[in-house]
């Protein structure tokens, strides 16, 4: 899972990088000819997207030096944590359900992939079965009993 999500975040950086080192520069050299650059909008427009990507670049490069960096033999095993695929029962609804934690670039909803980094995430770590959960979301609390879960594995798994 985090091998698949570092060659995807590797993909964006290499082709962020192909627009800040190739096509921006041509872009910026053909706004400069135009004339006047006190008064040339496609420049100004050209050199706020440079910063722009700039900013992404330095951030994107960050991130992908993080996730490298974590040791996925020391996610617990007895615990749900980092890949987790967790089911819980919603006492609210009175329904049976399944989470994956994953990272917050891998999180998709639809899915049933919760960031780490989201309250319910958040609430779900480090938990055994049968804990109860009361997490404060936006729209209120929620109140979980986890039933199960299986520990981090490396295949990419949809739930």
């Amino acid at each position: 899972m985090t091998k698949k999500l570092l060659e995807r975040m590797n993909a964006d950086f290499k082709e962020l990088e192909y627009e800040l080192k190739t096509v921006l520069p041509e872009e910026i050299a053909r706004a400069a000819s135009l004339g006047d650059l006190s008064e040339n909008a496609e420049y100004e427009a050209a050199l706020d997207r440079q910063r722009l990507l700039q900013s992404k670049y330095r951030t994107l490069k960050n991130r992908i030096n993080e996730i490298a960096q974590i040791d996925i033999s020391r996610i617990p095993q007895n615990k749900t944590g980092y890949g987790s695929i967790i089911e819980v029962y919603d006492l609210d609804d009175d329904k049976d359900l399944i989470y994956q934690l994953v990272m917050p670039e891998d999180a998709d909803v639809k899915r049933n992939r919760i960031s780490v980094g989201s309250p319910i995430g958040k609430a779900l770590m480090n938990r055994n079965e049968g804990d109860e959960v009361s997490i404060r979301i936006p729209s209120g609390t929620k109140n979980y009993e986890i039933t199960g879960f299986k520990p981090y594995a490396e295949t990419e798994q949809d739930l």
